[in-house]
């Protein structure tokens, strides 16, 4: 019994767990990639136009973008009191909009509306950042597979929240605002004790390789399932019986991963030599940790005082020497007579969020993701269009495919950094000017309109955009530090609104409408007949549409360009923290 016991308390405290609950709540945290699917049934019942339609997007891309408060609030407060305010504001936000839109509250104003989209929408900022932030800190040394997989499930949630809904089989189109308001709450609410920091460092295993290729094959198992299950369910009518056979096995695929927590749990592996114990040795570590931090400062304030002869002792001399001065500091610091400043922390160290601002490397990771990820979504928020303008009628089938190759350039480019930082000890964003660089050959396909164009651009940008979600966070962990993580990843991901404001809200938008323009002035002059005439004052309020690859041709160039210029900051990047990663991840 007492060997059970501690078997469950393993169970309960392993890092493995927290890791598949986290990716359980991910796979229903990304509730902004629904917002194309109740957004009509909004429209149509409180007789919006399309320019309102696309305010509560702005909203609904604001919150989920906007995570600072998250951030702040998973530092001073408990993990599951963070995810419990993210449920609560997913509740009322959307609740109360499932309220309006079936007429059991009253129709509030534009403004309001604009308001609950983004404070539903928001709460997945908890979700994201409880997750990330403890999956993190339990896997310091496996950041980029960690990051890749959580953040892949995420970009999956909405084929996974739509196949449920699917075998709902409700007539009430409103029904599924309600399974976004009611859904993720109950899931997030029945693991929010389970998700949180473990001292996960201390449970290394020799099987954790093995235990990631199970993930990683789940994950390409789930992709390739979710993918050939749409595109059935899109060409052939099927019965409800068939439809709830595939959802169970999509339950079932979701559910297999927690095998890998039971197996380590209740097996009797080996453990590593160096492996510590499971918990809870916090407390007996934070004296020595206060110790180590007074050592830093004083050796730091040794660096100011020492005389400049000094360096040019022997070694031993040198040494002695030295350890005389920092007694002394040490010594004046504690009886009060000397003021020890705080040094600024170095790249690979801890940094608070204004400490990071201060840095170039910050700052050149920001706006290399900007440009890179906001292409990528300008793509994504274009891709109906884009698609109509090449002659495609069925433009969902790209929606889903984009769907489907985000979440595998997700997970294979966590994989794919985690192995260049791992082997070779180079700076993970390396990876990141690759991704950049194949979607840069994407947007120069689409501009190109060929044949199949609008497949391989699909393919090549959504893997790209995809592998910038896995790639970033993990970096800025590892050269800003896990302390304040949440903070500086909710920061840097206020790039992809300032990149979808800029390049689809102004550039993108504006060249279309342009070229819309210019087809229907020159069909208005190129027909002389009275029908065409009336039909012209006819279809005067209607928006314009563009045909043709030249819809997105300078776009797409702009856009490929844009991508060239985000691998030259990445590489700038690399060149400026190659010591960093020979320090963190180099063989001594």
């Amino acid at each position: 019994m007492a060997g059970f016991k501690e078997s469950f308390s393993s169970f309960f405290n392993s890092r493995w767990l927290v890791f598949v609950a986290a990716m359980w709540i991910q796979s229903c945290a990304g509730i902004g990639y629904l917002f194309g699917s109740i957004s009509p049934t909004i429209k149509s019942s409180l007789n919006y136009n399309q320019r309102q339609v696309a305010r509560l997007g702005v909203a609904k891309d604001l919150g989920d973008s906007v995570g600072l408060l998250a951030a702040s609030l998973s530092e001073i407060l408990p993990l599951w009191a963070a995810l419990l305010i993210g449920t609560i504001q997913n509740f009322a936000g959307y609740g109360w909009v499932w309220l309006i839109v079936t007429g059991r509250a009253p129709v509030l104003p534009l403004w309001a509306m604009c308001i609950l989209i983004f404070v539903g929408t928001n709460g997945e900022t908890y979700f994201n950042t409880a997750a990330l932030v403890s999956c993190v800190q339990n896997f310091p040394k496996s950041r980029g597979p960690v990051v890749g997989i959580l953040k892949g499930f995420a970009g999956l949630s909405g084929a996974i929240l739509t196949q449920i809904y699917t075998v709902m089989h409700s007539p009430d189109h409103a029904s599924l605002i309600f399974m976004v308001a009611v859904g993720p709450t109950m899931v997030v609410i029945a693991l929010m004790f389970i998700v949180r920091p473990v001292g996960g460092h201390k449970q290394v295993r020799s099987s954790d390789g093995l235990s990631f290729s199970i993930t990683y094959s789940i994950c390409l198992l789930l992709a390739a399932y979710l993918m050939g299950v749409m595109l059935v369910e899109d060409l052939v009518d099927l019965s409800h019986t068939v439809v709830t056979i595939f959802t169970t096995i999509l339950f079932i695929l979701l559910i297999i991963p927690i095998v890998i927590p039971i197996k380590l749990s209740f097996s009797r592996e080996p453990r590593l030599p160096g492996e510590e114990a499971l918990l809870p040795e916090s407390q007996k570590q934070e004296p020595s940790k206060s110790v180590d931090h007074d050592q830093e400062i004083i050796f730091s304030e040794v660096e100011d005082e020492k005389p400049n002869d000094v360096d040019l002792l022997p070694a031993l001399e040198r040494h002695k020497r030295i350890a005389q001065l920092q007694a002394k500091l040490a010594q004046a610091a504690a009886e009060g007579a000397v003021r020890i400043k705080k040094r600024r922390p170095r790249r690979g160290e801890d940094f608070t969020l204004m400490e990071a601002l201060i840095k170039a490397d910050f700052w050149l990771m920001f706006f290399s993701l900007l440009l890179g990820s906001g292409s990528g979504l300008t793509v994504i928020d274009n891709l109906g269009q884009m698609s109509q303008s090449l002659g495609y009628d069925n433009t969902h089938v790209f929606v889903s495919m984009i769907s489907i190759w985000n979440f595998l350039g997700r997970v294979g480019g966590g994989y794919l950094s985690e192995k260049i930082v791992s082997e070779y000890a180079y700076p993970r964003s390396v990876a990141m000017a690759v991704a950049q660089v194949i979607m840069a050959v994407g947007h120069f396909f689409f501009a190109m309109g060929w044949p199949g164009a609008m497949y391989i651009g699909t393919l090549l940008v959504g893997l790209g955009y995809g592998a910038h979600w896995a790639i970033v966070p993990a970096a800025a962990s590892e050269l800003f530090g896990l302390k304040k993580f949440g903070a500086l990843y909710n920061f840097l991901t206020l790039a992809n609104p300032a990149g979808s404001l800029v390049f689809s809200g102004l550039i993108a938008s504006s060249i279309y409408d342009r070229e819309a323009e210019k087809q229907a002035h020159g069909l208005h002059h190129g027909q002389h007949s009275l029908e065409s005439v009336l039909s012209s004052f006819v279809s005067v309020k209607e928006p314009l549409k563009c045909e043709g690859a030249i819809c997105f041709f300078l776009t797409s160039l702009i856009m490929s360009g844009l991508c060239i210029v985000a691998v030259v900051l990445s590489m700038i990047l690399v060149y400026r923290t190659k010591i960093v990663y020979t320090h963190l991840y180099g063989r001594s």
